[in-house]
C-alpha cells in the first residue's frame, strides 16, 4: 500500500460526525489568531516594550511644580496709656483691636535635567534593547509550542476517529464471525470452545471500541483547548518534508542559529553583561541642573508679591555607600557569567531536542512503510485462513488471530501516519522555522516592532497602544 492509498484510507475513514471541512492550516490559522495562551504571551512581550522608554527616562528632564493656597485670620490687641477726662493727671488705659484675613499663596516650578549619570542610562538602555529581544524570542517559542500543539491535537483527533471506525467496524465481524461460528457448531463441524473463543473476542472488540471512544473524546477536549472550537470533518494531512533540511547536521546547524531557545539566551547574555556596567555606574559622579521659578504673596506688607528664579548645578560624588554598589556588581557579574553558561546549556539542549525530533520523524516513515507492507500481508493472510477454514483445516482461533493482526495493522499504518506529520513539524520547530509565515497561513501575522516603535521614545500620555 503506498503512501498516497494510506491517505486516502484515512479519509474513507474519518467521516461524519463532523460537519464541514477543515483542513490542517485552518486550524492552525485559528490557533494562531485565538490561542489565549499566544494572547498573553504577546500582552508580555508589550509590557517588556516599556522597558525601553523606562530605561531612557534616567537622561530626561524632571518636570515638577507645588502650589500653596491658605487662609490666615489674624487678631492683635494693643493697650496704650491716656489721660482721661482732659485731666492731665489722670491717666487711664485704653484696649484697640485689629483683626484681618489674608489669603498667603505661593507656587514652584522646579526643572531638573541630568546631565551625567555615570554612563547608567545608556548601559541600562541597551540592556533593556536586549531583553525585548530576548522576549520577542521566547514568544516565538511560545508560537512554535502553540502550533505544535495544535498539530498534535488534529492529528489526534484524526487518528482517533479513524481508529473508532476501524473498532466499530471491527465489532461487525466479530459480530458475523460470532454467528457463523454458532452456525458452524450447529451442524457439529466445531466444539464449544470455538464459540467461546469467538465470544471473548468479540467482548474484547466492544471494550477496545468504548476505549478508542473515550480516547477521542479526551482529543477532542485537547483540540477545543488549543484551536478554539470544536473539530469539523478533518482532512487528512501531509507531512511538511519539503520545508525541513536535508540531513540532520544540516539541520543541527540551523537550529544553533535560529532555535529562539538559542537566541533568546544570547540576549540575555548581552542583557547581563550590560548590567554589570550599570551597576558600576554607581562609582561614578551625578552631575545634573536644577532650575527654579517660584512666586509668594507677601504677608508684613500685603498687595506684594514676591517673584523669584534660580538655576544651579547639582554635583553628587559617590565615596562611600557601606559597601552597596561593590555588592551588586560583584552580584551583576556571577549573573552575567549565569547566563554565559545557560546559553551553553541552551545550545547543548538544541540540539539534543533536533536529535530526537529527527530521529522520530525517520523512525515514523519507516513505520508507515512497515505497516503498510503488514497490511498487504494480513489482508493476504486473513484472505487465505478463511479459504482453509472453509475446507476444516483451520480453526476458529486462526481466523480469530488472523482478523486481529489485520486490526493491529491498520492502526499501526494510522499511528505512523499520525507520528509522520507530528514529527515533520517537531522537526522544524527543532531548527526554529515553525511559524504562521513559514507555513504560509491565512492569517495576520502578529509584528511585536509595531508596539515597540510606538513606545520606545516614551509617550507622555499613558494610553497603551494596541500594537496589533
Amino acid at each position: 500500500m503506498s503512501a498516497w492509498r494510506a491517505t486516502v484510507l484515512l479519509a474513507c475513514l474519518v467521516t461524519a460526525p463532523f460537519a464541514r471541512a477543515e483542513t490542517l492550516d485552518g486550524a492552525l490559522a485559528r490557533a494562531y489568531a485565538a490561542n489565549p495562551n499566544l494572547a498573553a504571551g504577546r500582552a508580555g512581550v508589550r509590557a517588556i516594550d516599556e522597558s525601553v522608554p523606562q530605561a531612557l527616562a534616567g537622561l530626561r528632564p524632571r518636570v515638577g511644580g507645588d502650589a500653596q493656597l491658605g487662609v490666615l485670620d489674624s487678631r492683635s490687641v494693643s493697650d496704650t496709656m491716656e489721660t482721661t477726662n482732659n485731666d492731665p493727671t489722670t491717666l487711664g488705659t485704653q484696649h484697640s483691636v485689629q483683626s484681618g484675613r489674608a489669603y498667603p499663596r505661593a507656587g514652584l516650578l522646579s526643572v531638573e535635567q541630568p546631565v551625567f549619570d555615570g554612563f547608567k542610562t545608556q548601559n541600562a538602555t541597551r540592556s533593556a534593547q536586549s531583553g525585548v529581544l530576548a522576549a520577542r524570542q521566547r514568544l516565538r517559542l511560545l508560537e512554535q509550542r502553540v502550533l505544535l500543539e495544535a498539530v498534535t491535537a488534529y492529528m489526534d483527533v484524526l487518528r482517533e476517529s479513524a481508529a473508532v471506525r476501524l473498532q466499530q467496524n471491527n465489532v461487525q465481524i466479530l459480530t458475523e464471525q460470532l454467528r457463523q461460528t454458532r452456525e458452524r457448531f450447529q451442524y457439529g463441524q466445531i466444539t464449544p470452545t470455538d464459540i467461546a473463543q469467538a465470544e471473548s473476542r468479540l467482548a474484547a472488540g466492544r471494550a477496545q471500541e468504548s476505549a478508542a471512544r473515550a480516547v477521542l473524546e479526551a482529543s477532542l477536549g485537547q483540540y477545543r483547548k488549543t484551536i478554539g472550537d470544536e473539530p469539523k470533518r478533518l482532512v487528512p494531512a501531509r507531512s511538511i518534508d519539503g520545508l525541513l533540511p536535508r540531513t540532520r547536521e544540516e539541520a543541527e546547524e540551523i537550529a544553533l542559529v535560529e532555535n529562539p531557545v538559542v537566541v533568546a539566551a544570547l540576549h540575555d547574555a548581552d542583557a547581563a553583561d550590560l548590567n554589570i556596567h550599570v551597576a558600576e555606574g554607581d562609582f561614578m559622579p551625578k552631575l545634573s541642573v536644577v532650575g527654579n521659578l517660584f512666586t509668594q504673596t507677601d504677608l508684613i506688607a500685603r498687595g506684594n508679591r514676591l517673584l523669584g528664579a534660580s538655576v544651579v548645578g547639582k554635583l553628587s560624588v559617590p565615596f562611600y555607600d557601606g559597601g552597596l554598589t561593590p555588592s551588586r556588581v560583584r552580584q551583576a557579574k556571577e549573573v552575567a557569567g549565569q547566563k554565559q553558561r545557560d546559553a551553553d546549556a541552551a545550545r547543548a539542549e538544541v540540539r539534543a531536542l533536533v536529535r530526537a525530533n529527527w530521529g522520530a520523524w525517520v523512525a515514523a516513515k519507516t513505520q508507515a512503510s512497515a505497516a503498510e507492507t503488514q497490511i498487504k500481508a494480513a489482508e493476504k493472510a486473513l484472505n487465505g485462513v478463511r479459504e482453509e477454514a472453509k475446507a476444516g483445516q483451520r480453526t476458529t482461533i486462526e481466523i480469530l488471530n488472523a482478523q486481529l493482526e489485520l486490526l493491529n495493522a491498520r492502526l499501526a499504518l494510522l499511528s505512523a501516519q499520525r507520528d509522520r506529520v507530528v514529527a515533520s513539524y517537531a522537526v522544524l520547530g527543532a531548527v526554529g522555522a515553525l511559524s504562521a509565515e513559514r507555513l504560509a497561513l491565512a492569517v495576520d501575522i502578529y509584528d511585536p516592532s509595531l508596539h515597540f516603535e510606538q513606545v520606545k521614545d516614551g509617550p507622555i500620555f499613558p494610553s497603551t497602544p494596541t500594537g496589533n
